[in-house]
């Protein structure tokens, strides 16, 4: 079997990896492709490749797919689980179904548990195993998730995802595992920051795989499941139907600040993507900070609400400030009697916070906001970038005497001489 090129093409915002396979006849495949279509699309380009099968292994939840775009725009066949139909065309696949693409053949694999659909892909090579697309079933160090569907099917699906994780087990050591999600995917229930591994591998070295039986997984596994975005919720119906097709990279328009006025007075929202210094230091009234980066389109989901428009501010200009502390100043103040709200996940949280902190994760601020405590409060995450989104939304609802820590527990307990506080039964609770 000679070596063939499969290309991984990350997400690092998103914690997912598309892949592009070279079919070695000037067409490819690629698997699990997000809407933004413009690293694979460049990579096909740059070998000279069209794009021929965009493959799915379930409906996603934490992305749109690109799929439709890729049928609409380059003509490729869609290739996807015949479980939840789409009102596109596509090709529906079942276990053990094979598609001929010349020298591979994909054969699919039943592996529900991250989605009752969930289909694992084998890459056959001239009939030999080349390895395995596991997509949100088997992961570097972990498994997917199974409480984005419902909360009656999260048992359920984990009792599935045990055996379809047994199943991939039957394969040899040697066989190369291609995952969708990996770090930073809120799919993943924890996890390695690797992103491939091998059958081999994770047989022995994933905890979920080291554990006694069906009931121990389905424990482990529940147990390690933190928050996901709400938006995690919608995104499949979106899928079914697929997006609108965009045919080529839209481009935004610049405002004057007449124009930003009348569109906040229609009710749109406007979304501060500046460095936090930036914003701290003058923006617009209500606006919502989210720092341009990796993490970017995740917090936007999640923070925004999704029926308004959406202003995006980049500029050096604006109105209104929040402080942002230095280590030495976050001592005065939380000796002055400041309160320090913690927006980080509870996991996060769990592993070392500054004492006496009171944790509200960002996410879910908005809608606990009675929750944080009176008087001055300190916005803190692990840099500085989460905790002005958090600030943001603070001052957005009225509230004054809010200053953000440029740093995380880490920065405060090197200053101060002290250690930070965990909360090791929240950490196991997950």
């Amino acid at each position: 079997m000679d070596s063939f090129n499969l290309i991984p093409v990350m997400d690092e915002g998103l914690g997912n990896s598309t892949y592009l396979l070279d079919l070695g006849d000037g067409r490819a495949l690629v698997m699990d492709p997000e809407r933004d279509l413009r690293q694979v699309r460049a990579e096909a380009s740059r070998r000279g490749l069209s794009i021929a099968y965009a493959v799915e292994t379930h409906l996603h939840a934490d992305f749109i797919s690109g799929v439709a775009e890729l049928a609409a725009v380059e003509g490729a066949t869609v290739l996807a689980p015949e479980v939840g139909p789409r009102s596109f065309a596509h090709t529906g696949l079942a276990d053990g179904q094979r598609v001929d693409m010349g020298r591979f053949t994909l054969q699919a694999l039943h592996t529900p548990g991250h989605s009752p659909e969930h289909l694992s892909y084998l890459l056959l090579d001239g009939g030999d195993l080349a390895g395995i697309f596991t997509g949100g079933s088997l992961m570097v160090g972990t498994a997917g998730r199974t409480d984005l569907v419902s909360p009656d099917m999260t048992v359920p699906l984990a009792r599935a995802q045990y055996r379809s994780l047994q199943r991939l087990m039957e394969f040899p050591d040697s066989t190369p595992v291609w995952p969708t999600h990996g770090a930073g995917s809120f799919c993943s229930a924890g996890g390695s920051r690797e992103r491939i591994t091998t059958i081999g591998t994770e047989r022995a070295t994933n905890p979920l795989l080291q554990l006694e039986g069906e009931d121990a997984f389905v424990d482990a596994l529940l147990g390690s499941l933190g928050t996901f975005p709400d938006y995690f919720l919608r995104l499949g119906e979106i899928n079914k139907a697929g997006p609108a097709i965009l045919h080529g990279e839209p481009r935004l328009m610049p405002l004057s600040a007449a124009a930003l006025g009348t569109l906040i007075a229609d009710g749109a929202q406007v979304i501060d993507a500046r460095r936090p210094a930036n914003y701290a230091a003058g923006h617009v009234p209500g606006s919502l900070s989210i720092p341009f980066r990796p993490a970017f389109a995740t917090w936007l989901g999640w923070l925004a609400t999704p029926d308004r428009p959406v202003v995006i501010v980049r500029s050096p200009e604006g109105t209104g400030n929040v402080a942002l502390l230095e280590p030495g100043d976050m001592i005065d103040r939380l000796q002055e009697g400041d309160t320090v709200l913690d927006i980080r996940q509870s996991g996060e949280y769990a592993a070392g916070h500054v004492p006496g902190a009171v944790n509200i994760e960002l996410g879910y601020l908005a809608d606990n906001l009675a929750a944080v405590p009176k008087g001055p409060v300190i916005v803190m995450c692990g840099h500085g970038e989460r905790a002005m989104g958090g600030a943001s939304i603070l001052a957005g609802s009225g509230r004054t005497g809010i200053a953000v820590f440029n740093g995380g527990p880490g920065d405060w307990a090197r200053a101060a001489g002290s250690d930070v506080e965990t909360s090791p039964d929240l950490a196991t609770a997950g």
